[in-house]
Formats: C-alpha cells, sequence, structure tokens
C-alpha cells in the first residue's frame, strides 16, 4: 500500500486540507492520506491559540468521516516530543513494514525542508510530493531528483490561522471548514 502521510497541526482542519487529499489520493498515486495531526511541530513556537491535541484529532475525525481513502491519525501522540517526521518515518516503517509512505509537503515547508532533522536521509529514502502554497514557490532542490516530485493541484486559498481569526472576531467561517467542523467549533466555542 502507497500511503501519503500529511501532517500538520490542522489548528482547525479545513476544506482547503479535506480537498489536498482528495486530489493527493489520484495525483500521487495513493491508497490512503493519513492526517497525521501533529502534537508539537519544532519548528513552530508554543501559540496560545492550539487547541488541544485531542480536540484537533476530533476535527479532523469529523471532516474526514465518510471520506474514502483518508484517515486521521494519532500516531505522532505516542512517540517523543517535539514531532521529528524522521522519527515518525522511522517508527511507521517499523509498525508496518509492508507500507510505502510518501511524505506530502507544502511549498513553503519545501522551502525550509533543509532545516528538518535528517532531512537528507528522507530525501534518501522517501518520496516526497510537494504542493503550491499560496506565497511560496516551489524552486529550492535539495540536490535529488525522481524522489521529489511536485504536483500541480489546485490551490487553495484558506489557511487555519485566517480561520482562527475570523472565529476570534465572531466572523461566519460556513464553507471553509467541513460543516462536522463548523458544529463542533460553535458548539466547544473553540478558537474565541
Amino acid at each position: 500500500m502507497r500511503i501519503g502521510l500529511f501532517g500538520g497541526s490542522f489548528n482547525p482542519i479545513h476544506n482547503g486540507h479535506v480537498a489536498l487529499g482528495k486530489a493527493m489520493l489520484e495525483a500521487a498515486g495513493l491508497d490512503e492520506v493519513w492526517y497525521m495531526v501533529s502534537p508539537q511541530n519544532p519548528l513552530k513556537a508554543a501559540s496560545s491559540d492550539l487547541a488541544p491535541e485531542d480536540v484537533r484529532l476530533q476535527l479532523v475525525q469529523a471532516a474526514l468521516d465518510g471520506e474514502p481513502g483518508l484517515k486521521a491519525s494519532d500516531y505522532e501522540f505516542h512517540l517523543p516530543r517535539p514531532s521529528y517526521t524522521w522519527s515518525t518515518l522511522q517508527h511507521l516503517q517499523k509498525d508496518y513494514p509492508d507500507a510505502e509512505f510518501v511524505l506530502i509537503i507544502g511549498g513553503d515547508n519545501w522551502e525550509c525542508f533543509d532545516r528538518w532533522a535528517h532531512y537528507e536521509d528522507i530525501l534518501r529514502n522517501y518520496e516526497v510530493v510537494v504542493y503550491p502554497r499560496q506565497g511560496s514557490e516551489v524552486k529550492k532542490v535539495y540536490g535529488v531528483g525522481e524522489k521529489v516530485k511536485v504536483l500541480d493541484v489546485p490551490l487553495f486559498p484558506v489557511s487555519s490561522t485566517e480561520i482562527r481569526k475570523m472565529i476570534h472576531k465572531g466572523e461566519n467561517i460556513a464553507g471553509l471548514v467541513p460543516d462536522a467542523v463548523l458544529r463542533r467549533v460553535e458548539k466547544y466555542s473553540l478558537y474565541r
């Protein structure tokens, strides 16, 4: 099985994340896309508006309910923190020896990929699929060819940061997040 690993804070997950996973299934020839909810990103400063990991996981589960091939994962919750992708990949390969893991990252992360722990080992051992992000160009190549693919998938002009700001201001986020996520954000007064 070819499994795409789509890591992120998903704070909160939005329609762009879901659409991107669907597009990646086909564009990258994947059997599944696992949304790896990150408890702690080592390249991001601790944030006061980061919802608890279990809440973010529940939002991802709700968003992906009924979406074939898209799965919510709490795998990194059970690993040492902060969550280094190389460490996650090593553990996954041990736990799922028959799976082929493909790393899915945005153009913004690709621009700073040389700051990732063991990035050269990742590039040597795993396929990396890069998707464009608004405001970032996919141009750096870290001495690698066929294992890195830049896929032409639609750009989604929405970010979790913008959505949190809208919620904080009391603005309507309907249409930006799946309905199940909207219901939970409202019911539990998240990001207010």
